[in-house]
């Protein structure tokens, strides 16, 4: 709107529009929500922003009359002279063509109006030859009257019958005025550009909100994947961790057992010391058969402990046991499908040779062939050489034949046909053979041209 109004207001002033200076004060236009309150566009118009060098004068004429454009419907207003009906004398009025009539006053201040012309689909307008003195005559007739009009000049009297006859088309076609019409189609491209901006935010909202939910399934996709992850390395190391303690005590239990195996052979070897020394004592033996006995059933003990500790031991190797079997397992299945690529691999490989060799084959045909087409070559030049050899004998042939023509007749029955007969007596050819002798000598003639 406010381009439109800054547009006709430098039409009407007749000065040119500056689009680009415009486009450069729309960037900060656009900042604004709202648009321009009647005082920032009053102070707009004041700056002589889009009006430099016009006066004062010049712009108040050209709001006055954008004015009565837009808000009054005034399509055109001016002086002109009108013939009188009854008195037939001619007087002086200020005309304001509006969308259905015309209306004349006294003076351009519009206090003393002196009647209207109605205008409506029946109504013409005509264009009068001059008469009683008067000049850029036109007829407006209606239904009723008919008014005669005398411009001031023919442009005026052109633009005014223009006018009329838009006015009249227009109540014909039941069109509303020209800057109406304008005004309703920016008003629709207004709300147009409007209703595409609003769907143009409220995808972006919807595509900003898609992203955003997106963004938040990523993070938890992301914390549960970190979690995972956490969780994997802590069971990881709790095993290791157990591993490790289990070992600890396997190895302690280890080293006890081998200290009381080591104290047992000890008592054992001192047992048998003091039996060789106290052999023949009797009693002394019977107390250390008791003493022996009692070092069996330690002994004993000691067995079923270590027995004990044996079957844990297997356990614990039966299970390590498993473990390596499903390892070896991993392993294998490992190595099948490195196996199962390798395969692949050289299928592919298989492949690739296949194709070069394939494309090799190809090459040596397409060299075979063109050596082929070498030697056709080579035929088809010699051949149009000795045709070119040939044709130059014949044309020299034939060009002695033409040139000894004249020299050299054959022989030949006498036409039935009157000779021709020329001042200088008979003739030597006949009229046949004269005309055959001119065509092949304008023949001759054109063939030399080209």
């Amino acid at each position: 709107q406010i381009e439109y109004l800054l547009k006709k207001l430098t039409e009407v002033m007749g000065g040119g529009w500056q689009q680009a200076q415009f486009e450069d004060y729309k960037v900060g236009l656009s900042a604004k929500q709202n648009g321009l309150s009647v005082w920032e566009l009053i102070e707009l118009i004041g700056s002589g922003q889009f009006s430099k060098g016009m006066d004062r004068q010049t712009v108040s004429m050209a709001i006055n009359e954008v004015f009565s454009e837009l808000i009054l419907d005034v399509l055109k207003q001016g002086y002109m002279w009108k013939k009188g009906h009854k008195r037939k004398n001619w007087t002086e009025r200020w005309f304001v063509l509006k969308p259905n009539l015309i209306s004349y006053y006294m003076s351009e201040d519009l206090k003393d109006k002196k009647g209207d012309i109605v205008l409506d689909e029946n109504c013409c307008v005509e264009s009068l030859v001059d008469k009683d003195g008067k000049k850029c005559l036109f007829l407006v007739k209606c239904q009723e009257k008919s008014f005669e009009i005398s411009a001031s000049d023919k442009k005026k009297k052109q633009e005014w019958i223009q006018a009329i006859q838009m006015v009249v088309n227009l109540q014909r076609l039941g069109s509303p005025p020209p800057h109406k019409e304008a005004r309703q189609k920016r008003k629709e491209l207004h709300q147009k550009l409007q209703a595409e901006q609003e769907e143009m935010e409220r995808q972006m909202q919807e595509l900003q909100l898609a992203n955003e939910k997106k963004q938040q399934k990523l993070e938890t996709m992301r914390q549960q994947l970190e979690e995972a992850a956490s969780r994997a390395a802590e069971e990881e190391k709790r095993c290791l961790q157990i591993q490790v303690e289990l070992k600890d005590q396997f190895e302690l239990q280890l080293q006890k057992e081998q200290l009381a195996r080591l104290q047992k052979e000890q008592e054992v070897a001192q047992k048998s010391n003091e039996l060789e020394q106290y052999s023949k004592r009797v009693q002394e033996l019977e107390e250390m058969y008791k003493c022996l006995q009692e070092a069996l059933d330690d002994e004993k003990q000691a067995r079923q402990d270590e027995e004990m500790v044996r079957k844990l031991q297997a356990r614990l190797l039966e299970e390590e046991s498993t473990k390596r079997a499903e390892l070896e397992k991993w392993h294998l299945q490992q190595q099948k499908a490195i196996q199962m690529t390798e395969a692949e691999k050289q299928e592919l490989e298989n492949q690739r040779i296949l194709k070069e060799k394939a494309l090799e084959v190809a090459l040596k045909q397409l060299e075979q062939l063109e050596t082929e087409r070498m030697e056709a070559l080579q035929q088809y030049k010699e051949v149009k050489k000795k045709l070119d050899v040939a044709a130059s004998k014949t044309k020299s042939w034939k060009d002695k034949v033409v040139q000894h023509e004249g020299l050299i007749r054959l022989i030949q029955p006498g036409s039935k046909t009157p000779a021709l007969i020329t001042h200088w007596g008979p003739a030597s050819f006949t009229p046949a053979e004269l005309a055959e002798r001119e065509k092949t000598w304008q023949e001759m003639k054109n063939t030399t041209t080209e």
